[in-house]
């Protein structure tokens, strides 16, 4: 988010960690609340929720400019009641200022509410907007956080909740700031007490990495260019000098690579996962490969009395680092269980499938649907430029109808303004969609709609956007 310069009763859009965008207002702190050192933040108050935050300046958006664009991008409805109760507290303040004029207010008369005011110092309430069953958001280690009691407590009282998650386990119940269909409450999470490894930081690994540290797992890490590895090393991770040793250290070690063929070398080769591997130890391959690698490597784990899961996830780039991942599980249920807190760490929800192999087969599913819509997307816009028609005036038309989606009008954006910054790699949408061609065949079911998408794909890697985005796949067509 660009920085803008804000003043106290201002409305804004903040960021909150891994939380999507939410309507609040700039307020002063309380006396005796220090500001983060370094950091220039408002504390900021959230509508619909009552929590308090200091919020970075590059996180914060004026409120009325960018409303249009929140509202498109957040549905859930949570976020439509915090948006009602912004324009609620706009009309109240409106109809304050209109009933005011010339007329001055009683000194030393106690109401149990003050008046809401736009540009108010002192900003301690808003009864009529306040939801009682409304808990606050917990801690994340980027900011200090502070709820206001809702309790019997003093009125003035202010409990700072700036402990790490695993310090704070007596406070089960809080609700996090992000849209109401999202399953999984984030800022509640109590980290396992087990020892967590992580092998590869690429896209996906690396926010993955980044929130389970967040949320006070102990985590060991290793990558295949060790470079990688420094900035979580600095954020607290331990390292670990290869796959074997990171296996034998820890208590369940998750996996996130490339491709089938990188997947086997790292639990198969030199110093692999297999040699760490002992009775009780838990390997979760998080990559997406066929599911015949993953019944492979199913069956040499446990052949060693090891526990194995697949657990594939949906979602790019953006989203792992926003712990807002959908992660499919299958295979053993005690190790799915097991992994709970970190499945909530990084994702917004999680599904069991049940054995090993079915999260593969829907993860290709899901991956090829996804492809083939981008290849269609990017045929759509080219035709568009072909016959003379405005790319954004049919983007704009596409993002009123049925297949509106943030998904659409992201990728879409990115590729008008020659944005092509990977946010999933283009050589992997590929490979997906081969995959799940090759599985079509197993099952002797045609997939002609995902063939000719792949081929798209396939020109698109020619002309070197391999390390692109998926939606570089609209150069295809212009080249």
């Amino acid at each position: 988010m660009a920085t803008v310069h804000l003043r106290i009763g201002d409305l804004v859009w903040g960021k909150l960690g891994r939380y999507p965008p939410w309507p609040g207002k700039v307020v002063s702190p309380p006396k005796d609340l220090k500001k983060p050192r370094g950091k220039k933040c408002h504390f900021v108050k959230f509508f619909g929720t009552e929590d308090h935050a200091w919020i970075k300046v590059e996180q914060l958006k004026p409120y009325h400019a960018h409303k249009e664009e929140m509202i498109k991008i957040n549905k859930g409805k949570r976020f439509q009641q915090a948006v009602d109760a912004v324009e609620d507290f706009l009309k109240k303040a409106k109809g304050k200022e209109q009933n005011s004029d010339g007329k001055g207010e009683s000194k030393g008369k106690k109401t149990p509410n003050k008046p809401l005011k736009i540009l108010e110092e002192d900003d301690e309430d808003l009864s009529a907007l306040k939801d009682p069953s409304e808990k606050p958001v917990k801690d994340d280690p980027h900011f200090h956080h502070f709820l206001l009691s809702q309790s019997e407590k003093p009125a003035s009282s202010m409990e700072p909740i700036s402990k790490r998650l695993k310090i704070i386990e007596e406070d089960s119940g809080s609700t996090s700031i992000q849209a109401a269909d999202s399953t999984a409450i984030n800022g509640s999470i109590t980290p396992t007490d087990k020892r967590i490894g992580f092998l590869g930081l690429g896209l996906m690994g690396s926010g993955i990495v980044s929130n389970l540290l967040k949320m006070g797992h102990v985590v060991t890490v290793w990558n295949r260019t060790a470079e990688k590895c420094d900035l979580f090393i600095q954020e607290g991770a331990r390292l670990g000098r290869t796959p074997a040793e990171v296996a034998s250290m820890c208590d369940i070690t998750f996996s996130c690579v490339s491709d089938p063929k990188a997947a086997r070398d790292l639990v198969l080769g030199p110093s692999g996962v297999l040699q760490g591997i002992r009775p009780g130890k838990c390997y979760v391959e998080m990559s997406t490969v066929d599911p015949e690698t993953i019944t492979e490597l199913s069956q040499v784990i446990t052949s060693r009395g090891g526990r194995f899961l697949e657990a594939p996830v949906a979602g790019s780039q953006q989203l792992s680092n926003d712990g807002m991942l959908v992660i499919l599980a299958a295979g053993d249920r005690t190790v799915y269980e097991d992994c709970s807190s970190c499945f909530q760490a990084m994702g917004k929800t999680s599904f069991f499938l049940g054995e090993a192999g079915n999260a593969a087969r829907m993860m290709l599913i899901l991956n090829m649907v996804q492809g083939s819509f981008m290849a269609t997307i990017a045929e759509g816009l080219t035709l568009a430029q072909a016959t003379g028609q405005s790319q954004q005036t049919f983007l704009d038309i596409l993002c009123q109808g049925q297949m509106a989606s943030t998904f659409v009008d992201q990728k879409c954006q990115n590729i008008l303004q020659g944005n092509f910054k990977p946010d999933y790699y283009l050589k992997h949408i590929q490979k997906d969609l081969r995959l799940a061609i090759s599985m079509g065949d197993m099952a002797n079911h045609p997939t002609p709609m995902a063939a000719a998408a792949n081929e798209v794909y396939k020109r698109a890697k020619a002309l070197d956007q391999s390390d692109n985005d998926i939606s570089a796949v609209y150069r295809a067509y212009i080249h």
